[in-house]
């Protein structure tokens, strides 16, 4: 059997279930493996297009294998392991004739060899677990084969969840291409937004809808298209999708676009806006992402400000984020949050959070819009507390432009 060694399989497979990255976690896997069989090179090797590449390595001493590194699978001892042209456990290259025969038996050399398939889940052949030694060693035994099999089911489980989580990314990534491409993936509607004095709708929020497959709800799809590095560019589709309406829209009416911070920064929405009347476009921005530098944000969006662009900081009260916003970016509208403007009829401190922000706002010359009003008694309270304006579904549900701007909204009487 193969020397001992300070990283003993226990250690390997304890390091391999603490959670750590599966490319850590392999790491720790082929050196474990290699120190615990007395071997002098271990590896984790992948078949691809004819071609076997070395993915992970551990070394005794600097040699000819490495990372990155690939071969013709056909000249390897790898492919004839699979195929059963060669055996598994091999304690003397040259006493092997199929072994000997080949190049790279004398080149590296190699003296004894172990290697087992790693095989998915599927019955696909990744490629295979191997170490050898540059000499002979008649002390290897089945056992010793049977340790390195061991090895080799764990590193299996981390490259299939390692795939598994690639082709799920490819998957969601061509999903978001989709939408951002294609006009009849990414749908938008129009909630209204309603004056507490006087009941005019001031203007409406674009809101973006996708395919009801699978049961994802618009958030996830942002998040996602987030986590594939498609997050802005999605942003950037749907406000492209919101302004084919604003010619639409009546002139007295402003038209609400939603955008991170970082789409706020990019190139591509300053693109998306060259040709477009910024004076009757509300940019709200969320707080889905933090903002790395204020002062940044604030310059981009300068230009446009300068254009008639007016800002509004969403969700405020629901974050730390943003009051960020609220201080940094001096906005022309700060948006109460659901989660302040629910039950405010009946919750003391809601009501007094909320009249906090309203003479908050007042001082520093932003108005104040209510979000998510569902009842005629939060829509009392709102206006009590001086509440300039309000949106939510006793007010008017998200729809067609043309219904929402149709419908007369409930008295606030």
């Amino acid at each position: 059997m193969g020397e001992e060694s300070g990283v003993s399989l226990r250690d390997a497979l304890t390091a391999a279930g603490d959670g750590q990255r599966a490319e850590n976690a392999l790491v720790g896997l082929v050196r474990a493996a290699r120190e615990h069989l007395g071997m002098d090179v271990s590896f984790i090797s992948e078949f691809t297009g004819g071609d076997r590449v070395f993915r992970v390595v551990d070394s005794a001493r600097p040699g000819p294998v490495a990372v990155g590194g690939s071969d013709p699978l056909e000249d390897s001892y790898c492919q004839r392991v699979v195929d059963g042209r060669l055996p598994e456990l091999i304690r003397d290259a040259m006493a092997v004739p199929a072994a000997a025969e080949l190049a790279v038996t004398a080149a590296l050399p190699v003296g004894a060899h172990m290697s087992v398939p790693l095989r998915m889940s599927d019955g696909r052949t990744y490629g295979t677990f191997c170490c050898f030694r540059y000499d002979a060693d008649d002390s290897l035994t089945d056992r010793d084969l049977a340790v390195l099999r061991v090895f080799a089911d764990v590193a299996g489980s981390y490259l299939e969840a390692d795939i598994t989580a690639a082709d799920r990314r490819e998957r969601t990534r061509e999903r978001i291409l989709r939408a951002i491409d294609d006009d009849d993936v990414l749908a938008t509607v129009f909630q209204p937004v309603v004056a507490l004095d006087d009941r005019r709708v001031l203007g409406v929020e674009a809101l973006s809808r996708f395919p009801s497959e699978g049961g994802l709800t618009p958030d996830v799809w942002f998040a996602d298209a987030e986590a594939v590095g498609l997050g802005v560019e999605l942003e950037i589709a749907a406000v492209r999708s919101a302004l084919r309406a604003l010619p639409e829209l009546p002139v007295d009416m402003r038209l609400g676009i939603n955008v991170s911070p970082v789409a706020a920064e990019s190139h591509e929405l300053h693109a998306a806006l060259a040709d477009v009347d910024v004076s009757r476009l509300v940019l709200e921005m969320t707080e889905h992402a933090p903002v790395a530098d204020y002062g940044t944000l604030s310059t981009k969006l300068q230009p446009l400000r300068d254009r008639g662009l007016l800002v509004a900081v969403d969700d405020a009260g629901a974050g730390y984020a943003s009051l960020r916003h609220i201080l940094w970016l001096k906005p022309d509208f700060i948006k109460l949050d659901i989660s302040i403007t629910r039950d405010i009829d009946t919750d003391v401190a809601k009501a007094a959070l909320a009249a906090a922000f309203i003479e908050f706002a007042s001082k520093i010359g932003s108005g104040i819009l209510a979000e998510g009003v569902e009842t005629a008694s939060e829509l009392d309270a709102l206006r009590s507390l001086g509440a300039e304006s309000a949106q939510g579904y006793y007010l008017g549900r998200p729809g067609s432009l043309a219904d929402v701007i149709a419908v007369q909204p409930r008295s606030l009487v």
